[in-house]
């Protein structure tokens, strides 16, 4: 069974602090789908990713490609996971299951501390996947490093 991670953003944006947890996962051996909501968002995650530093270069594709299957990391606004991900990031308050974080060996759920909509959105996700039995964790950059502030055992 899985961990439901909530990644609370206070210091850096999306496409800053991303890449961080991205390549955590990669060195953990796992392949990654970044769900989202809007195909257009996803678009321009993808342009930032592409453009980051050459030194950290994250191998990912934009879904609906021909190697989809393929890709380390898949960026995707549907529901199903084409690349076989272990890990699964949600971005923008992307919906997740409590059956998804229990099929996974991870899903991070990403938002921006500063838009009071995303902070809400991810209250509600914690509070229904907590209450399905999942376990989660709850953790914040305030201090300029991920530091756990919270945690759930689940069932």
């Amino acid at each position: 069974m899985g961990t439901a991670m909530f990644y609370h953003l206070t210091r850096r944006p999306l496409e800053q602090a991303l890449p961080q947890l991205l390549e955590a996962s990669l060195a953990r051996g796992w392949t990654v789908a970044v769900r989202g909501p809007e195909r257009g968002r996803l678009e321009w995650l993808d342009e930032k990713l592409w453009g980051g530093r050459p030194e950290s270069f994250l191998p990912h594709g934009l879904a609906g490609g021909p190697y989809d299957a393929q890709q380390p990391v898949l960026l995707t606004d549907a529901a199903d996971l084409p690349n076989g991900a272990r890990c699964l990031m949600a971005i923008d308050g992307a919906a997740v299951t409590a059956a998804e974080v229990s099929a996974l060996e991870r899903v991070c759920l990403v938002f921006n501390g500063y838009e009071e909509e995303a902070v809400s959105a991810a209250r509600a996700q914690w509070k229904a996947l907590t209450g399905a039995g999942t376990a989660a964790q709850y953790w914040s950059e305030e201090s300029g490093r991920w530091e756990k502030k919270a945690e759930s055992q689940g069932a």
